[in-house]
């Protein structure tokens, strides 16, 4: 084989252990840095040799005595334009950086929203620290967030912290709570919410609680209630689907103040409040949603690591407003 110039070659001997095992198992357990699928697309591209004889087979078994050699190109410019967009940087280190995300920014690049999203901030703010996702200089998204959910997100500088991440979100195997303003207060001060979650059968862009759809969980708990017309409450993800908080709270009869997807009508405890904060609620432009903490295990080190995001001016203010209502 002969690498690209650009590339690094990696080298290592297969013991007797490593024999029978396929190429590309046994290269990404060797090298941990490389995700499984990332060794078998540099496999299939040329990049790996036997004895100095390139081998595209990814399932090749491994042969004892043998050296291999596996070739991995520098990381191609990111597609997405670095963009100086400010950031709240929470930690940053090598592998992984943490971010309080502002309500209003949106998180990767679609064809609404092509340029000014995290991942181009991103991109410009970590520059050269990127290793590489997929042979690319971006950063690994591991989970979103709406663009007007505000609150702690992390996401993955190299592909082994974004192999490892993304399985520990799959698992739920971290710590994430949410704060969320909604309309009324719930008849029970905590609760568990279960219903099956799909795509609305009309509206495509809304998700709806669907019979045959995802199962979906939602613990709850109220942390402070204002009159019968809002509560202020935790919420805790046992799993991930989309709009889950916001479509769980809505059937439950109690949805977000100002959701602009899942408030169809104005709710009936908007009676219980004065004119003026009436307006404020009915008013307030993005859903009142924050992601106030989020933990998990470096995916690298293993130490425990763990954030927190108070809530932002615009949501603190309501509830402060909320509060100061004579009663």
């Amino acid at each position: 084989m002969t690498p690209d110039q650009a590339a690094t070659v990696r080298a290592m001997v297969a013991d007797r252990a490593a024999a029978g095992q396929r190429l590309d198992r046994w290269l990404a357990l060797v090298f941990p840095e490389l995700s499984r699928s990332r060794v078998k697309a540099l496999i299939e591209a040329g990049q790996a040799s036997r004895d100095f004889t390139v081998t595209r087979d990814p399932s090749e078994p491994v042969r004892a005595g043998a050296t291999y050699r596996l070739g991995v190109p520098a990381p191609a410019p990111a597609a997405p334009a670095g963009q100086a967009i400010p950031l709240t940087v929470l930690y940053e280190d090598a592998e992984l950086i943490v971010i309080d995300k502002p309500a209003g920014l949106v998180v990767h690049p679609a064809p609404g929203n092509p340029e000014g999203t995290l991942v181009n901030a991103l991109i410009a703010h970590c520059g050269d620290s990127l290793k590489g996702i997929g042979g690319e200089a971006r950063p690994g998204i591991v989970h979103r967030l709406d663009k007007d959910t505000s609150g702690v997100m992390v996401a993955a500088k190299t592909e082994r912290a974004h192999h490892a991440l993304s399985a520990a979100f799959a698992r739920r195997d971290l710590e994430r709570a949410y704060l969320a303003l909604v309309w009324g207060v719930p008849a029970s001060a905590e609760g568990r919410i279960e219903a099956p979650i799909g795509r609305h059968p009309v509206d495509r862009k809304r998700m709806a609680v669907m019979p045959r759809g995802k199962p979906a969980a939602t613990r709850y708990r109220v942390l402070r209630a204002f009159g019968t017309a809002a509560a202020l409450l935790e919420c805790r993800l046992e799993t991930g689907r989309t709009h889950q908080i916001r479509v769980h709270l809505a059937h439950l009869g109690h949805p977000l103040v100002g959701d602009p997807a899942y408030l169809r009508r104005l709710p009936a405890a908007a009676r219980a409040l004065d004119p003026t904060r009436r307006a404020e609620l009915t008013g307030f432009p993005r859903q009142a949603l924050h992601a106030t903490s989020l933990g998990f295990a470096h995916p690298v080190t293993g130490a425990a690591l763990r954030f927190e995001s108070p809530l932002p001016a615009d949501i603190a203010g309501l509830i402060d407003r909320l509060a100061d209502q004579p009663p």
